[in-house]
């Protein structure tokens, strides 16, 4: 194999590599995503745009006084989904 072949066969696999690393990296950053993420992104979207979690910044136990205002302006949620959002918001969310 000459120089330029083995250049040309490392371009067309390059691609291929940097796919499989990309779809690798999605993989593990769901995985070591809150579990409280999809509630958050469930529930709270349908009122609240990302803009008003960036600047609120509270801690966890300001978030959970947030989300039990919620529940008296109609929002449903259960104890362990109150739980789950105010762990996520307080740790990602938390003040800087």
């Amino acid at each position: 194999m000459t120089i330029r072949q083995g250049v040309s066969a490392a371009l067309a696999f390059a691609p291929l590599l940097l796919a499989a690393a990309a779809h690798g990296q999605d993989g593990t950053q769901q995985a070591a995503q809150h579990p409280g993420r999809s509630v958050v992104m469930s529930k709270c979207f349908q009122c609240h745009t990302d803009a008003m979690f960036r600047d609120q910044r509270q801690d966890r136990r300001g978030w959970e006084a947030a989300i039990y205002r919620m529940i008296g302006r109609g929002g449903l949620w259960t104890p362990e989904e109150i739980n789950l959002m105010a762990d996520y918001l307080g740790s990602d969310f938390g003040p800087k």
